[in-house]
């Protein structure tokens, strides 16, 4: 029964709708105790999952025992802040219900990040995982509330074809919406009122980890979460595009080795070995064949080191993820010791209160909790054949066909781990280029 729902969820082409997009089908096939439903709403601003939670709760819930069972899981919780208190009812009425005893909640402080894998699992179960580790290796999986609303769809044989969002900042209707995957950023601000300001710049994601569109012709994928339309020079963007060369000038200029990147860092007051101020040191000296170098493989990208913690205003998030890089490129991989990580005993009193960070990121008054504005229709679509972790989907469709929404254009390659791509409209394939498929409503 578990290979057969596991074929289902591979068959749809569900990914991780809350981060890179791996694919489903592999977290399925895991054997662990409890799966946790990450439904924390971890950046700022975005307000998708507890809109899934306090409508869609059943159909969640229904994707859960889905995976619940491909695992073998005993428990399924489900994880969100309090200060969402409609779907907080939504989700206590639910497990109330629901007659297994294999489901529970978890209310979650509010602070950031929250909803990163790690710190998920040590905040809910109090296990610890591994340096550069996966939850798997302490007993557990963690799945997004969407990610999950897409299994109980995939149950039914339906595949992916849409993607909820929020769309905000300086826009004229804040809004979460279900749109078809491939639709053009531009049709999505349209659809929401158009920008309110003559020049701006989208934020792909949220505010802390989000990634800036290099322009609003861009298609939104399975893993977009949030569309943020912002001043070129606002806080949130400044640091985004600035040229990396700058930031390594500025870097080895100001940083003070003051230690409070390291003090603030999630990973390392979970206890990883992970010290930011030190990596500083090494962008200056450039000698990357060192231990401390290697620390930059343990970074999440999070951003509480650039956004709030440092009091000189430089990135050692950049920093990290520029020496990460380089290793990577090299091969370089992190050699875990058999040493027992041990938490930072001011972990708690030093978690980043989420309205502090709000503040902080100069977005409170687009803090405001918007309401769904139903489903969006598109014309037409724009699909990458990757857009999760792994390769790329291949192409298997022809310039001219006819397709129906929900039909395969995309099939994973022999042998590699990967997920499928199917039409998110009914029309004709209009063209095949760059590893998209564009379709036309005919």
């Amino acid at each position: 029964m578990s290979g057969q729902v596991e074929n289902m969820i591979r068959e749809a082409g569900v990914v991780g709708a809350g981060g890179a997009g791996l694919p489903t089908h592999v977290k399925a096939n895991a054997t662990v105790d409890t799966v946790l439903v990450n439904g924390a709403s971890c950046e700022p601003l975005l307000m998708s999952d507890p809109h899934l939670l306090e409508a869609e709760i059943d159909t969640v819930i229904r994707g859960l025992e889905a995976i619940l069972d491909c695992t073998g899981a005993t428990k399924g919780i489900v994880c969100l802040k309090g200060k969402h208190k409609k779907a907080m009812d939504s989700v206590r009425e639910a497990v109330a219900r629901n007659s297994s005893g294999r489901l529970e909640y978890f209310e979650l402080r509010d602070f950031y990040p929250a909803g990163d894998e790690h710190v998920l699992v040590k905040e809910v179960l109090g296990r610890t995982v591994p340096e550069r580790g996966i939850p798997l290796q302490v007993g557990a999986v963690v799945s997004n509330v969407e990610s999950l609303l897409n299994v109980a769809y995939a149950m039914d044989g339906i595949p992916v074809t849409h993607r909820y969002l929020t769309v905000t900042g300086e826009i004229k209707n804040s809004m979460v919406v279900k749109v078809p995957v491939g639709t053009l950023v531009s049709d999505v601000l349209a659809f929401a009122g158009g920008a309110t300001i003559s020049d701006f710049k989208v934020v792909d994601g949220g505010p802390m980890m989000g990634r800036i569109l290099s322009d609003v012709s861009r298609p939104v994928t399975k893993t977009t979460s949030g569309l943020i339309v912002l001043p070129p020079d606002h806080t949130v963007v400044a640091g985004k595009i600035m040229d990396p060369e700058r930031i390594r000038r500025i870097t080895n200029t100001v940083c003070c080795q003051c230690s409070r990147c390291t003090d603030l860092c999630p990973r390392n007051l979970l206890g990883h070995s992970l010290h930011p101020h030190k990596l500083m040191r090494v962008l200056h000296s450039q000698i990357l064949d060192t231990e401390i170098a290697r620390e930059a493989l343990l970074c999440s990208e999070c951003g509480v080191c650039e956004k709030f913690a440092c009091p000189m205003m430089v990135s050692p998030r950049e920093v990290n993820a520029q020496i990460k890089k380089v290793l990577m490129q090299a091969g370089v991989r992190w050699e875990s010791s058999d040493k027992q990580l041990e938490s930072n005993p001011f972990r708690d009193s030093r978690a980043v209160p989420t309205a502090r960070l709000i503040q902080r990121l100069n977005v409170a008054k687009y803090d405001t909790h918007p309401a769904f504005a139903g489903e969006m229709f598109s014309s037409m679509v724009t699909i990458p054949l990757g857009q999760h972790i792994g390769a790329p989907a291949t192409c298997v469709v022809s310039v001219g066909d006819r397709l129906h929404k929900g039909d395969l254009i995309g099939e994973i390659p022999e042998g590699a781990m990967g997920a499928r791509v199917h039409a998110s409209i009914d029309g004709v394939v209009e063209s095949i280029a760059d590893a998209m498929i564009t379709i036309k409503d005919a």
